[in-house]
């Protein structure tokens, strides 16, 4: 039992490590990960691998301390749920990394939608129209082929800048 034991803390530890030297650890384990394919981003990364030692250990620990049972039936008992530990961190840190990739959105984005003017649009000139984009409230210079008053709702028919649209008014 104090092999098991000795495993699940250990990879308390490595956890514990790459949280806290975050870069470090994970270049380190990249360069000698690199004979592997690509180093130990994803399936191999230090949480995973903590992961997989801890519950390996622990699980081996509860197998022999409360069911009795022999080491090699602890053992695998312990690399099944580690295998599954590793498996589920694997797919959260995923879930959690995909946050961020989707593309930032562009001027291009307005096109076709709607907002209201805020600067009276005069017939040669520019005015000021509120857009949302990506939810958030961004004022623009905005341009039309007639006059618009203030307050207004108005449709962005194309991008002229990333500062400045053209609009038509909404005609209900």
């Amino acid at each position: 039992m104090g092999w098991f034991l000795g495993l699940g803390s250990a990879g308390l530890v490595l956890l514990a490590l790459s949280l806290t030297f975050d870069g470090i650890l994970e270049g380190f384990f990249d360069s000698i990960g690199g004979a592997f394919g690509g180093g130990l981003d994803g399936v191999l990364s230090l949480p995973v691998i903590a992961g997989f030692v801890s519950a390996l250990g622990f699980t081996g620990a509860i197998a022999t301390g409360a069911a009795g049972a022999g080491a090699v039936a602890a053992t695998l008992t312990g690399i099944a749920v580690g295998v599954l530990t590793a498996w589920l961190t694997w797919r959260f840190s995923r879930a959690l990394l995909r946050d961020g990739t989707a593309p930032a959105p562009r001027g291009e984005d307005l096109t076709g939608t709607s907002g209201a003017v805020v600067t009276a649009i005069p017939a040669d000139g520019y005015g000021e129209v509120l857009l949302y984009l990506a939810g958030q409230p961004v004022k623009y210079a905005a341009k039309a082929a007639e006059p618009v008053a203030r307050g207004a709702e108005v449709w962005v028919e194309s991008v002229l800048s990333p500062t400045s649209v053209t609009v038509r008014p909404v005609e209900r």
